[in-house]
């Protein structure tokens, strides 16, 4: 998406209310908007049109938004957001474990959501100059492209979710340096607090997970006791 383009959304929700009140909110907020009525209709939907970003409930009657934003992350790193009945932690940590860029927990103001997509959409990985020669990092058999925001295991990509991309982008100007979790949140654009700090471990594990040949003791993406992450490449 480049700044002249309206931004694509998919809402998926199974109450019609909140479905029609979301679709005019953002419509009135420059959004081309489009509505699912659960899963199943959002598959359709996204078999034929590709989005900028889902909003997708999470209590859903048939398969719940946490299953298909597993499913959609095999094969699509379209930006995912989320919406989660307040208290429901265990649905929070399961929807970013499962590939979501964010959650927000109902009910919510209309601008907090429209506060949230606009973050969202700031951290996608802008196209970069093509003819432009690549600075490159090493993480052993992985390089990650500085510049395109790419990462590769050989000629195959490695897919990155926006955020997951974004904290590529953080650690990346700044390798060997230890970056606090309350820097990584602001960065993210998000708001401080400990529920987004503990949300940013959630993605730096999720992120390890694809740099790393053992997570569990990882060598590139440390964990530095009292100082935050660190970005170690070779």
């Amino acid at each position: 998406m480049t700044p002249d383009n309206v931004a694509h959304l998919l809402i998926v929700d199974d109450d019609e209310r909140i479905r029609d009140l979301l679709k005019k909110f953002l419509m009135r907020n420059g959004f081309l908007v489009t509505a699912a009525r659960d899963a199943a209709h959002a598959r359709r939907i996204l078999s034929g049109l590709d989005f900028d970003l889902i909003v997708m409930d999470v209590m859903m009657p048939g398969e719940d938004g946490v299953t298909l934003t597993r499913s959609l992350r095999e094969t699509s790193q379209t930006p995912i957001l989320l919406l989660t009945a307040r208290g429901e932690t265990e649905h929070r940590i399961a929807g970013l474990e499962a590939g979501a860029d964010d959650y927000l927990a109902k009910p919510f103001e209309p601008k907090e959501l429209l506060l949230r997509i606009n973050a969202i959409l700031r951290r996608m990985p802008e196209p970069s100059a093509r003819d432009a020669a690549p600075k490159i990092l090493h993480l052993g058999p992985i390089r990650y492209d500085i510049d395109r925001g790419e990462l590769w295991r050989g000629d195959q990509p490695i897919r990155l979710t926006a955020t997951e991309a974004q904290l590529m982008r953080i650690f990346s100007a700044r390798p060997g340096e230890a970056v606090s979790r309350t820097k990584l949140v602001e960065d993210l654009g998000r708001d401080r607090g400990q529920a987004q700090e503990r949300a940013v471990d959630v993605q730096i594990t999720r992120l390890r997970r694809k740099i790393e040949d053992n997570p569990k003791q990882p060598r590139y993406l440390q964990t530095v006791r009292g100082a935050g992450y660190m970005l170690a490449p070779d």
